[in-house]
């Protein structure tokens, strides 16, 4: 068998990926993680190569994983690095053979197989894994190029979009606010409103930036804005300063905090419940005097107020484009291929896996288990195959 990677220096997604210490996987990892194509055909690609295979998978190449937050599982040495030369061992290992910098231009299919056309030359063989990711960080090599060959073999491709990105906000008055908060992060759940009703409600942590937000959670939100404007459709987004809090909850934590504590002034009590900076820019935007004390607080400021941290608008204009996302969310349709091996429903002879397909999980080492099980499916269909000898 044979690997063809246009990069010179292949796994630059691996190396960058967790801040340079590559997140394998999830502690618990389901259907419900992933977006996209139906659930019952991920679930099934996800159980034919669970998380426990996966970790002992990479036990087996020396590489033991640790649990972090939110259930991240990383390499021990805390080094990308290691996975991917774990994975570079293995491969050469099974008698893989990697060629890098001979990038695929063009693949035909005929009664006899696959022609490969590369810079180098053409490769001929019996079948074809198409694994050139998405459209995401288009310099590690994964620029939509293989979404294109497999729409040349009559592949369905529903139209991409950037997951896992920024967002950009408006930097007009009054919603330039996020240049003021830059640097600061705090936990917030957000709701994604497509055409006046909520859609979608997600929790975790934001990081106010100099051109929008960004964090987790702003991350995983991206792909449902993305996704409503690719359609046409109305999309906003609102913050909840006070997760998992409703306007009766607050309306009643307020007035008992105002009998309790009647000198104490507005900014104080809400630096209690969001960092002083936001509560500052908070009280600021509303025209609300932060030294005023609690008693004196009008009924309709307070009540201004709660409905300001339970539903404060982000005024998203964008993303910050390819370049910074980390999935791609759209792809070749999943019911066009069989779950069993990963192979095209379309074209014979032809497979398809990992991010290349209408897959995106959320933040957290997700859209790795998607790219080892989908591959470990692959991988083990083509088992089950004569041995395959390229010609070139």
């Amino acid at each position: 068998m044979v690997v063809l990677d246009g990069a010179h220096k292949p796994g630059a997604k691996i190396l960058v990926s967790g801040g340079g210490r590559c997140n394998v996987t999830n502690r618990e990892v389901s259907a419900r993680d992933f977006w996209g194509g139906r659930a019952s055909i991920v679930r099934r690609i996800l159980r034919s190569f669970p998380v426990s295979e996966t970790v002992a998978f990479f036990r087996n190449l020396g590489v033991e994983l640790r649990e972090e937050a939110d259930g991240k599982l990383f390499p021990v040495s805390g080094r990308a690095r290691d996975v991917l030369n774990a994975l570079m061992a293995g491969a050469d290992a099974a008698g893989v053979r990697l060629v890098s910098g001979r990038r695929v231009v063009g693949v035909d299919a005929s009664h006899e197989g696959f022609r490969v056309a590369t810079v180098g030359g053409d490769v001929h063989c019996r079948v074809v894994v198409l694994a050139t990711g998405g459209q995401s960080l288009p310099k590690s090599g994964s620029d939509g190029a293989g979404l294109d060959f497999a729409r040349r073999f009559g592949h369905t491709i529903v139209p991409t979009t950037p997951a896992l990105a920024p967002l950009l906000l408006d930097g007009e008055p009054p919603s330039f606010i996020h240049r003021e908060l830059s640097g600061v992060s705090h936990h917030v759940e957000l709701a994604v409103w497509i055409d006046g009703r909520i859609a979608t409600r997600l929790a975790g942590s934001l990081l106010w930036t100099h051109f929008g937000i960004s964090g987790p959670v702003v991350l995983n939100a991206s792909r449902h804005w993305l996704r409503a404007q690719l359609e046409g459709r109305h999309v906003r987004i609102t913050a909840s300063f006070v997760p998992a809090s409703t306007f009766d909850d607050q309306e009643a934590w307020w007035t008992r905090t105002a009998s309790e504590r009647p000198k104490a002034s507005v900014a104080a009590v809400l630096s209690g419940h969001v960092p002083a900076a936001v509560a500052s820019v908070v009280i600021r935007t509303l025209n609300i005097d932060s030294a005023r004390p609690l008693a004196h607080l009008s009924r309709d400021d307070r009540r201004t107020l709660i409905r300001a941290l339970l539903e404060w608008p982000l005024p998203v204009t964008g993303c910050r484009g390819w370049n910074y996302a980390e999935a791609t969310a759209g792809g070749v349709a999943l019911d066009e291929i069989d779950p069993a091996t990963m192979a095209s429903r379309i074209c014979p002879g032809l497979y398809l896996v990992g991010e290349m397909l209408d897959v995106d999980g959320r933040i957290g080492g997700f859209n790795f288990q998607w790219a080892w099980s989908s591959a470990y499916v692959a991988g083990r269909a083509l088992g089950h195959e004569e041995s395959i000898r390229p010609r070139t």
